[in-house]
């Protein structure tokens, strides 16, 4: 019997679930759902002060990414290569993509409109759905290299399905190098037709054309990425291990280096009322921007847990998701509370 059609094993139910391990955290709605190790889903209707556990997750894998295209059609991706979905908002789930054999772990999932989802992984893994994740199609991911000069940027190379036939010519083979294999960590969407990822080894990539094809961005540094937040107009920032972050006025084509006054990976970005950014990583770091993201503030949390993920949930509060699971945060004092699944 292949893999994928094996019976999944089911995510434990636990009295604790709300504080056990979770990487990635979306809105549905009103509600929020945080996912993360061996097939853990909670969800919160009161903006994270309490949380319940998913009732049916038919996954034992960690996962690594979430997102919804409304209220209550979400997909979730993970280890194993593996992908849910959900139908009623987060409280049950189904299994529509598993490919343990491939050993890529997808890390992270983007909804858009229309039905239209993109998961992505390591070793430059990407699924693209057109149906809300019912059914995946394995795309070669294939970004078309920086631009040599501002004035005579490279053209745009289209992504093409790895199963379309053909092939083997040179030009495949160039694009095929063009991937590189890196690890694609996160991607993001700005409210529009634009999309980022965030890779390994210093790569960032844009597409203007929601995910139809892909350019890869000059990059400020060469160690990797974990997060992108697209802010205003162009703006947008990067950031990742070692405290770097960099923040770009015209889409990724120049960066400038902000200070953050720590050396702790960076993992996940919100943003705030009146122009405010949140941005959470390992070590307990927030870092909270009032101006646009062009300077940060650093709030270190007291009890120095690693952060994964933020959301806003009220002028001054987040909802944040990591290793000791999820809790609120306040961007005042900095204080943090932990959330109780009830």
């Amino acid at each position: 019997m292949p893999r994928a059609a094996e019976a999944p094993l089911y995510a434990e139910h636990a009295r604790l679930a709300a504080r056990s391990l979770l990487i990635a955290l979306a809105t549905a709605g009103e509600r929020l759902v945080a996912v993360g190790d061996r097939g853990v889903i909670v969800l919160s209707d009161d903006r994270g002060a309490s949380w319940v556990q998913a009732d049916e997750v038919p996954t034992q894998a960690l996962l690594t990414g979430v997102c919804f295209l409304d209220a209550q059609h979400g997909i979730a991706v993970g280890h194993d290569e593996v992908v849910v979905t959900s139908a009623d908002g987060g409280r049950h789930w189904q299994r529509t993509h598993f490919a343990p054999e491939a050993q890529r772990p997808l890390l992270d999932v983007w909804c858009g409109s229309e039905g239209h989802a993109i998961a992505v992984g390591a070793y430059s893994a990407y699924l693209s759905s057109t149906d809300g994740g019912a059914t995946w199609k394995e795309v070669r991911f294939t970004p078309a290299p920086p631009p040599k000069s501002a004035t005579a940027p490279s053209a745009t190379v289209r992504g093409e399905s790895r199963h379309s036939g053909g092939g083997g010519d040179d030009t495949a083979g160039e694009e095929a190098a063009a991937g590189g294999g890196y690890h694609l960590n996160r991607i993001v969407g700005d409210g529009g037709a634009r999309l980022y990822i965030a890779g390994e080894a210093g790569h960032l990539y844009a597409s203007d054309d929601g995910g139809s094809s892909w350019r890869t961005l000059s990059s400020p540094y060469e160690g990797s990425f974990f997060g992108m937040l697209p802010l205003e107009g162009d703006a947008v920032l990067a950031f990742g291990m070692r405290g770097n972050l960099f923040r770009s006025a015209d889409g990724g084509s120049s960066w400038q280096k902000i200070d953050t006054a720590t050396v702790a990976m960076l993992n996940g970005a919100a943003r705030l009322a009146a122009g405010g950014v949140a941005i959470v990583g390992l070590s307990g770091v927030v870092l909270v921007s009032r101006d646009d993201g062009h300077t940060f503030t650093l709030l270190q949390q007291g009890d120095r847990a690693g952060l994964s993920a933020p959301l806003a949930v009220g002028a001054e509060r987040l909802a944040a998701v990591g290793e000791d699971g999820a809790k609120v945060v306040s961007l005042i004092h900095g204080a943090a509370n932990s959330g109780s699944p009830q």
